[in-house]
């Protein structure tokens, strides 16, 4: 049902968008950040266009820089995390003034995880595997002058096959 749901939206503000592609020609932006969740850190980036005050779309990528260790033994350690994300997003702004936005986003996108065990009978175990998973969530942002700001966002990924992650992030914003 969720994906249904979140496809209607994707789909729906992908068509708004569009159609207000044709009264004004698009804001471009990027930005970079870090992005925080479950003990995974990453560093990402996002390339976007904002159509009119109201829509926009997004892409992100980003790298995994900081790994979630767990030692159940002063011998045994398992290691994760992340190898590389992608995702792809449907962004609706609530401008509050010229200078902050809220901001609500829902998409899809596909994380790359990598995974070790050290310590046990037969030597380490290592192995990656990619997740596929709905995204959706809100944040904030402020412009400091008519180019630059930051961005603070919640995001819930709603994985297929492993549990659902909550991740926050900040963001230096540049506007083209």
């Amino acid at each position: 049902m969720k994906p249904a749901i979140a496809l209607a939206v994707v789909a729906a503000c992908a068509g708004a968008g569009a159609a207000q592609a044709q009264i004004a020609s698009p804001q471009i932006y990027g930005a970079l950040g870090y992005a925080q969740g479950d003990d995974l850190g990453v560093v990402q980036g996002r390339l976007g266009a904002r159509f009119g005050r109201f829509l926009g779309v997004e892409g992100e990528i980003g790298g995994g820089v900081k790994s979630d260790n767990f030692t159940p033994t002063p011998t045994i350690e398992f290691k994760r995390s992340v190898e590389h994300q992608i995702a792809g997003y449907a962004v609706a702004y609530a401008p509050l003034s010229p200078q902050f936005d809220l901001l609500a986003r829902v998409g899809y996108g596909e994380t790359r995880f990598k995974s070790s065990l050290t310590g046990t009978i037969g030597g380490p175990f290592s192995g990656k595997f990619t997740e596929n998973s709905w995204n959706f969530g809100v944040g904030g942002q402020y412009a400091f002058d008519g180019k630059n700001g930051v961005r603070l966002d919640y995001l819930r990924q709603d994985f297929e096959n492993s549990r659902d992650a909550d991740v926050w992030s900040i963001a230096y914003i540049r506007r083209f």
